[in-house]
């Protein structure tokens, strides 16, 4: 299993409403595709304007098979070009759980989906 953290820092002010966007349109698309929702969040210490999302995978290629359905998907591409002029800057890092994490290979993990 891997986890995708995805960290997009918003214009000044914006991250709220890059969330209130996703909650009500991008989630409902977004959902179906790449499963395993682990966490949704916004920054309120530390680096401000954040809005940070967690996705598990089974593998890097149940990931790119997922990305690839998504990016692909005529909704997806709307909604995200509403509200890429909210986004200054993003980041995505692949995270590999150590052993004796929750999150290990063969763990069950919770999700946000049920």
């Amino acid at each position: 299993m891997i986890i995708e953290e995805r960290i997009y820092t918003c214009y000044c002010g914006k991250a709220q409403q890059y969330v209130r966007m996703y909650q009500e349109e991008g989630l409902a698309i977004q959902r179906p595709i790449l499963g395993n929702l682990v966490g949704y969040f916004t920054s309120e210490l530390g680096v401000l304007n954040q809005v940070v999302h967690l996705w598990a995978y089974e593998d890097l290629q149940d990931r790119a098979a997922r990305r690839s359905r998504l990016l692909a998907h005529p909704d997806w591409k709307a909604y995200a070009a509403k509200v890429q002029p909210l986004v200054l800057n993003q980041e995505n890092k692949i995270l590999i759980p150590a052993p004796f994490s929750p999150w290990s290979n063969g763990a069950p993990y919770p999700s946000v989906n049920q």
